[in-house]
């Protein structure tokens, strides 16, 4: 199941974080060599680890095995302050449009070539089933240009905003993806069962995003 865990909640979860920290570290500074977000002591924490961010986790047993973040755009958010230069018209900023940020998941819990895991059906489901529970309808992401294929093939309808860049010696391409009912419906195809991914504490947050859409 994925738990949610608000920004403002994140110092009753400090075990939890503590594993998302290590792992975002791991991803993004071991693996993807990202050497501005070097810390020493192995926790990948930013300024929008704020009160506003919506974590998402994915557990395997008590291991916190995938995660991402959801920033609301009507606050700062990476795309209008970290990387403006992917966005070519107006910046996206509406209560019903996120930013899709941080996604990792251990390798353990990868698939290889165009196959989505388990882990990532969940996380991106989690994305589904809240934003339709919300009112929230899109998604900005910043992306290696080759996820284009698998997002339409998911049922999301993708807009890029730019033309790609070269970030940290990758490819990067900022989209709109906005998705509805028959991107979940997609989703639980591929995964072969329409259970809920969210855990059953999870609804209870989406009195935070819906507060954001008024």
């Amino acid at each position: 199941m994925i738990k949610l865990i608000q920004g403002n909640e994140v110092k009753n979860h400090q075990d939890i974080m503590e594993q998302v920290w290590r792992l975002r570290h791991d991803v993004f500074v071991e693996e993807k060599k990202w050497g501005d977000l070097q810390k020493p002591d192995k926790r990948e924490i930013d300024q929008y680890d704020n009160d506003d961010v919506l974590h998402m986790l994915a557990f395997d047993g008590d291991q916190v095995v995938g995660y991402q973040r959801m920033l609301p755009t009507t606050k700062p958010y990476l795309l209008s302050d970290v990387y403006p230069q992917l966005c070519e018209g107006d910046l996206p900023r509406a209560p019903e449009i996120w930013e899709w940020t941080r996604y990792a998941v251990i390798k353990e819990h990868r698939a290889r070539g165009r196959m989505l895991s388990s882990t990532a059906n969940k996380l991106l489901s989690a994305i589904v089933e809240w934003g339709l529970e919300t009112g929230v309808s899109t998604i900005i992401i910043e992306m290696n240009p080759l996820w284009l294929l698998r997002l339409v093939q998911l049922h999301f309808r993708v807009i890029p905003l730019g033309i790609t860049h070269v970030l940290a010696d990758e490819e990067v391409l900022a989209v709109q993806a906005h998705f509805d009912e028959r991107t979940l419906i997609k989703l639980q195809e591929i995964r072969g069962d329409k259970e809920s991914v969210l855990d059953a504490k999870a609804y209870r947050l989406t009195k935070h995003a819906r507060s954001c859409l008024e």
